[in-house]
């Protein structure tokens, strides 16, 4: 498969995260996540972002992996990857869209 197939194989979608909680059984910190993908519907998430406080997250827009296999994480099966990238500490900082943009839609 050549780059351009291969990354056109991933489907990145635009998600809204509804709920945030805490998840103490994973080895790192991390939530689990709610996230809505409009007319795709909701998938859970485990997500390394606990430098983020929890009730800031609900309402945020996200870009997520939606195309990968779940992923089993201390007995949670998470659906989807959040997207981010690490800053200089090592945190997982979140990819989101510049604007608000309709729940579902694909990111080219």
């Amino acid at each position: 498969m050549d780059p351009i197939e291969a990354f056109n194989s991933l489907e990145l979608r635009v998600g809204r995260i509804v709920d945030a909680e805490p998840f103490p059984e994973a080895r790192r910190p991390a939530y689990k996540l709610t996230v809505d993908f409009g007319e795709f519907g909701t998938r859970r998430s485990s997500a390394q972002i606990t430098h983020y406080p929890r009730e800031a997250l609900p309402g945020r827009q996200v870009i997520c992996a939606f195309n990968l296999p779940p992923k089993r994480i201390a007995g949670f099966k998470s659906e989807v990857l959040v997207m981010g990238v690490d800053d200089a500490d090592g945190n997982v900082i979140l990819l989101q869209p510049e604007a608000e943009v309709p729940l579902g839609h694909r990111v080219y």
